[in-house]
């Protein structure tokens, strides 16, 4: 009796590691989407990650992150520019970089970022915020330059 427990013992040990083992390494899904946008722009360079936010690095721009989901919004991606105008190049890398990780695309995106960043004056004031395409679209200057924020609620 005590060889036939031991011997199944053993065989449940066996199973329980080859389980462990066998099962591959994830990572985050916030990681495999920042890694993705690296790979589908140029010059874009995932930094390290802090609190739930991963910091990007981009010619373009002067600060650019990516939030991980949180318990009411499904991602968010922020990008601040130097200039009061933002370059077309600035507007194209925001809006490219929304349609990866909304998977929306890349016109809707690029015709809600151009909206947002084009309310900003003085009938509308400094800071904008706008909904496209299911998108929150937060658009602000400031006396340094520009920056937008663009995230999706999570539905219910």
């Amino acid at each position: 009796m005590t060889k036939l427990l031991s011997g199944l013992a053993a065989s449940a040990t066996m199973v329980g590691a080859l389980l462990v083992f066998s099962a591959p390494a994830r990572a985050d899904r916030c990681d495999d989407l920042a890694k993705q946008l690296a790979q589908q722009i140029d010059n874009l360079k995932v930094g390290g990650t802090r609190g739930g936010i991963i910091y990007l690095q981009h010619p373009t721009a002067v600060r650019a992150s990516l939030g991980c989901s949180s318990r009411n919004k499904q991602a968010e991606f922020y990008a601040a520019s130097s200039q009061k105008k933002p370059s077309a190049d600035f507007v194209s890398f925001v809006a490219t970089a929304s349609a990866l990780v909304f998977t929306i695309p890349k016109d809707d995106a690029l015709r809600g970022t151009k909206r947002c960043l084009g309310r900003i004056g003085l009938l509308r004031g400094y800071d904008v915020s706008t909904r496209y395409r299911k998108l929150d679209i937060h658009c602000a200057r400031t006396s340094n330059g520009a920056n937008i924020t663009v995230s999706r609620e999570k539905e219910n």
